[in-house]
């Protein structure tokens, strides 16, 4: 991986890239880009490029509208799908303001400052993703329709599985860009899918994460479907979660080993941390309206709990030894701000840490058919997106994490939201034109 804008202006003279594209994301996690020639590349490392802040979501009002792209040099990739000649280069972007400050707003600034803090305890932070998604027929006009690529289920093969193609495709390319799938499978849900990736530090992941999605939305369109990230595209099937399996190494060593067993107490009080903040956390963990129809069935969790092993938490520590040992969250879906998300998801964790919390004992029963008396002792997740917005409007520590305004921006965005979807007669045609053929 070229690191440095000398290395990366060789590299881009010697491979015949002349576009280029700054990408960066809104507070809500839309992908946003500039092209630019790749001849004012040497600019833009210098001097940014200007956009208007004013039309992202979130961003600024048109009073202070002008921030700045600074390509990141170590995001270098070539986009496969692109050839040449003319081949097209990509860059994720650090956001500045005119002063050369960095913009308050900035997904990407905000997870290096939650990775500072970790680190500075003396902790190396990993996380791998797990993001599943639908793959939905076109029609003639190359509409999105609601019929599903197949019928397959979980693990299926073909015939049942009719992704099998589309997957290897997908994976061969991330592999080409340099991101590390692991494994590729058909889920639970007709037409449904997913890829698993490698643990990389969490910026890489973030950035990864927002990669994967361009490319299979990108193969998506190159075999006539289209890709759907939204959290329950479909009534009655599987949700689309957004799996995030985090450990942390101390002298080089994972302390998420034996979790629960009383010899990695520092792991415990993390797991204890996220646990605490987990319905704060919720409204950025599952952004949408249509993310709380996919909660209490099909393996995403209701409450807030933990166990080793069990699908039907919250959070589980997966069977794993040594350096894979990890926890997974299971509670984000696939339309979250990653990089929002994580940086909460750690500082719940550090906090965790710095307050020495106590695990509670894990809940060793299948939530889903527990009875009243288990899940009546547990915290519930949000049930909805108004009750999401209430848990996040006063609390301190979101606040403190992702800043004040930038709360206040997304709050706002979130509220209007809700006011829409509690006025619109049906749910399923909201869900239709608000998300459907766009998340």
């Amino acid at each position: 991986m070229n690191t440095t804008a000398h290395e990366v202006l060789g590299f881009v003279q010697e491979n015949d890239i002349k576009f280029v594209r700054l990408g960066f994301c809104d507070i809500l996690g839309q992908q946003k880009n500039i092209s630019i020639m790749a001849d004012e590349l040497p600019f833009a490392f210098a001097y940014g490029v200007s956009f208007d802040a004013h039309a992202i979501k979130g961003f600024r009002d048109v009073t202070r509208s002008d921030l700045l792209l600074f390509p990141d040099p170590a995001t270098l990739t070539v986009l496969p799908w692109r050839p040449g000649p003319g081949r097209v280069a990509r860059f994720y972007c650090d956001i500045k303001n005119p002063d050369g400050s960095a913009f308050s707003h900035d997904g990407r600034i905000l997870l290096k400052r939650a990775i500072e803090q970790v680190e500075s305890k003396g902790y190396l932070c990993k996380i791998g993703s797990e993001c599943e998604f639908y793959l939905f027929r076109t029609d003639e006009n190359g509409e999105v329709t609601n019929a599903t690529l197949d019928r397959g289920g979980y693990l299926d093969i073909s015939p049942l599985d009719r992704g099998e193609d589309m997957r290897r495709e997908i994976c061969l390319t991330l592999e080409e860009m340099g991101l590390r799938p692991k494994t590729s499978h058909h889920e639970q849900g007709p037409g449904q899918n997913e890829i698993v990736f490698a643990s990389n530090d969490p910026l890489t992941c973030a950035d990864n994460l927002q990669t994967f999605k361009s490319v299979v939305r990108a193969i998506a369109m190159r075999n006539g479907l289209f890709a759907s990230f939204m959290p329950k595209p479909l009534p009655n099937t599987a949700g689309s979660g957004l799996h995030i399996n985090l450990s942390l190494a101390q002298n080089g060593t994972n302390i998420f080993q034996d979790i629960g067993e009383g010899r990695s107490k520092v792991a415990e009080s993390f797991i204890a941390g996220v646990l605490d903040k987990a319905r704060e956390m919720t409204l950025f963990l599952n952004p949408l309206a249509n993310s709380y129809d996919r909660f209490g069935e099909f393996e995403a969790p209701r409450y807030v709990s933990w166990s080793h092993h069990n699908r039907s938490q919250l959070l589980r520590i997966p069977a794993a030894i040594e350096e894979k040992s990890r926890m997974e969250l299971r509670s984000p879906d696939p339309a979250t701000n990653p990089y929002l998300a994580f940086a909460l998801v750690i500082a719940a964790g550090l906090r965790g840490i710095e307050q020495d919390m106590t695990l509670p004992a894990a809940c060793d029963h299948d939530l889903y058919t527990a009875d009243a008396g288990i899940v009546d002792k547990l915290d519930v997740l949000p049930e909805s997106l108004d009750e999401a917005i209430a848990c996040t409007e006063g609390s301190a520590f979101v606040a403190q994490i992702v800043g004040e305004e930038l709360l206040a921006n997304y709050l706002a965005l979130k509220k209007t939201e809700a006011t829409e979807f509690k006025a619109t007669g049906n749910k399923t045609v909201f869900y239709q034109e608000r998300y459907f053929g766009v998340v």
